[in-house]
């Protein structure tokens, strides 16, 4: 009898074990020079460890919950250490697109003089606007009204279609942080669309790291900010979402099928140069910088046109 009651404990003990949901915590990075990137993951040290022995490419396929506990069991301190200072890049490949939410938090509408969405507002920004981090930001030829926008960006880490505000995380990789560069004049004078203000190339820095949803507690409550040439403009909370990630993530997939590998950029607090009287817009030579809490910062200089 007591064989017995010893092994449906055990059976059950491994039943537990095997339905229970690992923690993957990992960081991830692209780097290397453009094109030509390899995967890196960061150590308990803040350093870049070489993951290629493991890992061909950053890619959709990465950000499974399997791939990602794998990456997880690795020990970090074994790997490579990469040395020097080199390029950081997007700190993942294959991104299939970059939806955008608009006027999302109470602050920066007030500024914008616009009344607060219902539902929220969704734009797209061009996938061939991504850029690393600290690359520089071109400014278009034409484009005099430049504007810098500070923002969180989620991952999707599965095929998500009709998904609940419960189900959310479930479909959630994790989160990088997000500069959604935009031309105002493009935006609203050239014919009311914010895809055109939007989508120039290198309008989209996204990283330094991927940081998968497991490291972060409450992703609605994490502060960001942004800062033009040393001086601070935008100092916000994720708390002050209009619409939070739940409801966001929840609501696009109600519209269209989001995969591994989408990103979506989830708006900006107050303090851009469009909202200041008068508007003050970034120009050639000018040095951004961009961070959010526990997903690291960014920072760009303004380039004049090619």
């Amino acid at each position: 009898m007591t064989t017995l009651k010893f092994s449906r404990l055990a059976a059950f003990c491994a039943f537990l074990l095997i339905n229970s949901t690992a923690i993957a915590d990992v960081t991830l990075v692209r780097y290397g020079p453009p094109g030509e990137e390899k995967p890196g993951i960061i150590d308990d040290q803040g350093r870049v460890r070489d993951l290629s022995a493991h890992l061909d490419e950053i890619t959709p396929a990465t950000l499974s919950d399997s791939g990602l506990q794998e990456l997880s069991n690795i020990d970090v301190a074994t790997l490579p250490l990469v040395q020097g200072n080199p390029r950081l890049g997007v700190p993942l490949t294959g991104i299939g697109k970059i939806i955008a939410i608009g006027f999302n938090y109470v602050n920066h509408a007030a500024e914008m003089e616009v009344t607060l969405p219902t539902e929220p507002l969704t734009f797209m920004k061009a996938t061939s606007s991504l850029t690393g981090p600290f690359d520089n930001v071109i400014q278009p030829r034409n484009g005099h009204k430049l504007d810098y926008e500070a923002e969180l960006v989620v991952v999707i880490g599965r095929r998500a279609q009709y998904i609940s505000e419960d189900e959310v995380f479930d479909y959630v990789a994790g989160y990088t942080v997000g500069h959604d560069v935009s031309e105002r004049a493009f935006q609203r004078e050239r014919g009311g669309q914010f895809t055109k203000g939007k989508s120039a190339d290198t309008f989209a820095p996204v990283g330094p790291y991927f940081v998968s949803k497991d490291q972060i507690d409450d992703i609605q409550n994490l502060s960001i900010w942004s800062e033009i040439n040393g001086e601070m403009r935008q100092q916000g909370n994720t708390a002050d979402m209009v619409f939070g990630v739940k409801e966001i993530v929840s609501h696009l997939s109600q519209f269209m099928t989001l995969y591994p590998g989408d990103i979506i950029f989830t708006g900006t607090p107050a303090g851009v140069g469009d909202g200041m009287v008068p508007p003050q817009y970034l120009k050639p030579g000018d040095v951004v910088r961009i961070g959010i809490e526990s997903l690291g910062e960014q920072r760009q200089t303004i380039s004049p046109p090619m």
